[in-house]
């Protein structure tokens, strides 16, 4: 059944409306649009009172639309950009409030601001920060971020996820370690792996995070394996554990993206 308006809908309402169906939550809203949350809320009810049907379930971190407002949305969007573009040049560049965005700092180098520089150069205003990706969905959540660009799907149902890239990770080690791995003794050919695995844990291994997250996805994805190594290094920027690596202390497991000079 198609979204239908009453003939008096009111066009604040509506932007209002849109406004927290992008933002995810009602606290994220209202910044944007220059209200307080409880100014919000009084909308979205009085919207939700002249269409007569839900617009959201309120969620104790977000607000998830109903499929009624998926059809709304989907029918007023291109509208109220329009107007917005007339008002003020892009709906973007019209918008006086900064976009807060965030992610890993090395996502956010390599890819993230690259892509947006074009933005900026129409008038876009960020503020950015940087972090592991839970705390960051956290923010989001509670209305500090606008969009997080994160390596893991958000859990639950609060936040929405669109996926970006596949990324390709590569085992690394400096040229005297690669080596050693390499003369490892293998008894068979059938045995390779194994004994790859038995190589790499004589080696040190540097990792983002104590709890091994990048390195223990390679291992069950690459090798079919849990990984039992423990760190020798941790430190949480990549950069530095491509440092750490080149310097010799020992292997790792980074992103191909990640800029390099030897491994």
């Amino acid at each position: 059944m198609a979204a239908r308006l009453p003939a008096h809908a009111d066009l604040n309402l509506l932007r209002t409306f849109l406004a927290v169906y992008r933002a995810g939550t009602f606290t994220a809203a209202a910044p944007a649009l220059g209200l307080s949350q409880p100014t919000v809320t009084a909308q979205i009810r009085t919207l939700e009172q002249q269409t007569g049907r839900e617009l959201f379930t309120r969620l104790p971190r977000g607000a998830e639309p109903s499929p009624f407002a998926h059809e709304l949305a989907a029918r007023i969007a291109a509208p109220l950009d329009t107007l917005a573009g007339l008002d003020g040049g892009s709906p973007l560049a019209g918008n006086t409030a900064p976009v807060h965005i965030a992610g890993p700092s090395e996502l956010l180098c390599v890819r993230v601001l690259p892509a947006l520089a074009p933005l900026v150069a129409d008038g876009v205003r960020l503020r950015v920060g940087q972090g592991l990706p839970e705390p960051l969905l956290e923010k989001m959540r509670t209305g500090r971020h606008d969009l997080v660009i994160a390596t893991r799907r958000p859990r639950g149902r609060g936040l929405e996820s669109v996926p970006l890239t596949d990324e390709e990770y590569l085992l690394v080690a400096a040229p005297a370690w690669a080596r050693r791995i390499a003369a490892h003794p293998r008894a068979a050919d059938e045995q390779a792996t194994d004994d790859l695995c038995a190589a790499l844990r004589e080696v040190p291994l540097v990792t983002y995070a104590e709890d091994l997250p990048i390195v223990r996805r390679y291992w069950r994805t690459i090798f079919g394996k849990q990984l039992t190594t423990r760190a020798a290094v941790t430190v949480p920027n990549l950069y530095a554990v491509l440092s750490a690596v080149n310097a010799g202390t020992g292997v790792s497991v980074l992103p191909r993206s990640l800029p390099h000079q030897r491994y």
